[in-house]
């Protein structure tokens, strides 16, 4: 008989040398560290996140067709300057915690 692809997929036992985290969808073998390109990772995507939050925090004023309509909008609500940068220091502080728990030595379970 051919497969039809509604069969139970078949499983192992896991050994005891692997973790496994939310059913069964994501295992890893004890021991192991984040992969060094996903360290950097993290790294370039929170920069990139406080970057683009920097650069935006006020809207896309310099758009050549809404960015005047964004100015009026800013200049109606009166955002707060102060606000925004205190957002900017936790998405920096945030970063650096992820980062450096990332790089820090693992610790077994």
């Amino acid at each position: 008989m051919a497969p039809t692809g509604l069969e139970e997929p078949k499983t192992t036992e896991a050994s005891n040398d692997t973790k496994s985290y939310a059913d069964g969808w994501i295992s890893e073998r004890k021991g192991t560290d984040i992969p060094l390109f996903l360290k950097f990772a993290y790294i370039v995507i929170a920069c990139g996140g406080f970057a683009y939050f920097l650069i935006f925090m006020n809207g896309e004023v310099n758009h050549s067709t809404r960015g005047a309509l964004v100015r009026q909008f800013n200049a109606v609500t009166q955002s707060s300057p102060a606000l925004m940068y205190f957002v900017a220091a936790l998405i920096a502080i945030f970063a650096i915690i992820t980062v450096t728990f990332a790089f820090r030595k693992r610790h077994e379970d």
